[in-house]
């Protein structure tokens, strides 16, 4: 079990997406800023750095707001989703392909992880 961490950052009535590189597993799906908990993390810590490195922001790490169990081909993971604000800095792209504000109707625009299904659904339905 993979213990991974992602950020629900809402600005002026939208929440920020990003498009995975083509390179990588689930390449150019679309999912919340985040990643794995490493050794001797807190979630909230591990969701701090993961935003510096991806997208050089600093972020105020609230409440956990959502989790849920995931199994894909190559593993498990089980995300713990945050409610998060930027304190310093404008998102860049250090990591993925693309950004997005989004708000909860364009989210069957966009092809998303299947991890952030239930999350999205949640979000569609006003619970997040």
């Amino acid at each position: 079990m993979t213990e991974v961490v992602a950020a629900l950052i809402w600005q002026n009535g939208r929440f920020l997406i990003c498009q995975r590189p083509a390179h990588k597993a689930r390449g150019l799906l679309w999912e919340f800023v985040g990643g794995k908990v490493e050794p001797g993390e807190t979630g909230p810590e591990a969701l701090a750095r993961e935003c510096r490195e991806e997208l050089a922001v600093d972020v105020a790490v609230g409440d956990a707001c959502w989790q849920g169990v995931h199994t894909y081909p190559d593993l498990t993971v089980r995300l713990t989703l945050y409610r998060a604000s930027i304190a310093a800095g404008t998102p860049q792209l250090l990591e993925h392909r693309d950004l997005r504000w989004i708000t909860p109707a364009e989210i069957p625009q966009y092809d998303f992880c299947p991890a952030d299904r239930e999350i999205l659904a949640g979000l569609q339905e006003g619970r997040l």
